[in-house]
């Protein structure tokens, strides 16, 4: 196991080629968020990255997820995407009240998708460099079991530890109600323990003022304590996104 990131970095690199991929366009800052999502060992970090570039080659082979391919999911408008929070990183919110268990699982894999790759688009500066992150919002006010998604939130956390390694900076869970609790049970076995440590539940009084210190009161919108306004994913155009 590699430990430092300079020497991590040129061992992956060759760990990849051995492999019969490359790592030729991409910035050391890629390279690191795989090692640093494998605790720096060099080969796990190497065949993480392949099986990430073969499954962008498959499942997103334009570069990007476009719209016409999630009409049914944009059209529920649960999905918000707002400006940079205190520490920089894009912020999505998730209102759940409004998803329903799909009937088209690929059209949710896929929105899934857009919707992480359009959050860290809106955060990069003049270009990528590979090791943005996002803050994620879960709000679980108004849930019914309607609502209750287990798979689907399987399938978020899974697409984000395997494809998007350390993209997450926090997520914040609010207004948990106790039909929930069962639920975010099942799915936090599927977490690894970095992603756990992400998360923040906000439940006291205490932990809703640290929320809106780390989050920001001028990137938080009116709904949440904050002075901003919500903003649906599909309003935010990026003059840099997609690159075609």
């Amino acid at each position: 196991m590699e430990k430092n990131p300079e020497n991590g970095i040129t061992q992956m690199r060759t760990s990849v080629e051995k492999l019969g991929s490359s790592t030729k366009n991409y910035g050391d800052a890629t390279v690191l968020r795989f090692l640093v999502a494998r605790s720096m060992d060099t080969e796990k970090a190497a065949k993480m990255f392949v099986q990430w570039k073969e499954w962008r080659a498959g499942f997103v082979p334009l570069g990007y997820i476009p719209e016409n391919e999630i009409p049914h999911e944009l059209a529920a408008r649960k999905i918000f995407l707002q400006s940079p929070s205190k520490d920089g990183h894009p912020i999505v919110i998730v209102q759940a009240y409004k998803h329903f268990i799909p009937t088209d699982h690929l059209q949710f894999k896929k929105f899934v998708v857009h919707m992480l790759d359009k959050t860290i688009a809106s955060g990069i500066k003049e270009k990528e460099m590979g090791n943005e992150k996002l803050v994620a919002i879960l709000d679980l006010q108004h849930l019914t079991y309607k609502n209750l998604d287990a798979r689907g939130l399987i399938t978020g956390f899974q697409f984000l530890q395997a494809y998007y390694p350390e993209r997450l900076a926090k997520l914040y869970i609010l207004n948990m109600p106790w039909i929930f609790v069962s639920v975010w049970s099942m799915v936090s076995r599927f977490l690894e323990k970095a992603t756990l440590q992400k998360v923040m539940i906000v439940k006291s009084e205490e932990e809703k003022r640290r929320f809106i210190s780390e989050i920001g009161e001028d990137s938080l919108p009116e709904e949440y304590s904050g002075r901003a306004k919500l903003v649906a994913l599909q309003d935010v155009h990026l003059n840099h996104w997609p690159v075609l």
